[in-house]
């Protein structure tokens, strides 16, 4: 993110943060929402913090907020339409819930750091699944746990592993997949193979099960599923 920040105060450019995924998450004890310009999180309700539906934007200058805010209501600024706007706002109902899962979130965030740290003491060891570490000076939020499947080393593919998992009622996610570049409403316009590292990782990393009331003892019969599966 210095980096970033770096080449933007060079070049005089505003940075946007897709922090969808980010609630609660501090870089070296700053939140992610005090970097950049502005700042988006998804409240969907597979977040580690949500609101069911919605999210919020995080603005580090109010000129910016305004408009963000005029924009969400249609445009409207007073009794004038200024500009072309949409529908955007959070019902009372989401907000509702969101400040209900607020009081809960530092609990959430303790229960899926235990479940994470058993997967990591069942995964870690076998050759050709790839764990990310967490970054140092990183608190992290656990809102997924990806794992990265090397064929070469493991013995079979990512969507060997996902498809056996599936029998025992057992989804992971393939995130993100396909890729972008991939889709069907792209087709023709961009080359996969243009990104070859997005392509690879697309290929090989599954998000597992990870919530905060997933029993360690489901997490141990899912590792042994995917130990299994290694040739």
């Amino acid at each position: 993110m210095a980096a970033i920040e770096r080449i933007a105060a060079k070049h005089g450019l505003p940075v946007l943060y897709d922090a969808a995924h980010a609630f609660g998450v501090t870089v070296n004890g700053k939140g992610v929402a005090e970097f950049g310009t502005a700042s988006m999180f998804s409240f969907h309700a597979t977040k580690s913090f949500h609101t069911i539906e919605g999210g919020a934007v995080a603005c580090a200058d109010e000129a910016f907020a305004d408009k963000l805010n005029h924009l969400k209501n249609f445009g409207i600024y007073g009794e004038e339409i200024t500009q072309v706007g949409g529908n955007a706002k959070m019902n009372e109902f989401q907000a509702a819930m969101g400040l209900c899962n607020l009081r809960y979130f530092d609990r959430e965030i303790e229960k899926r750091a235990k479940v994470v740290a058993r997967y990591r003491e069942n995964l870690s060891t076998i050759e050709g699944v790839s764990l990310r570490p967490v970054p140092a000076g990183v608190k992290s939020n656990f809102a997924y746990f990806p794992a990265t499947f090397e064929p070469e080393a493991f013995g079979c593919t990512r969507d060997d592993v996902a498809k056996k998992l599936n029998e025992y009622g057992v989804f992971p996610r393939k995130y993100f997949y396909p890729l972008t570049s991939a889709f069907a409403c792209y087709k023709g316009k961009y080359n996969p193979n243009d990104t070859p590292v997005a392509l690879r990782a697309s290929e090989r990393v599954v998000t597992l099960p990870l919530y905060a009331d997933l029993a360690l003892a489901d997490v141990d019969d899912i590792c042994e599923i995917i130990a299994s599966c290694k040739k």
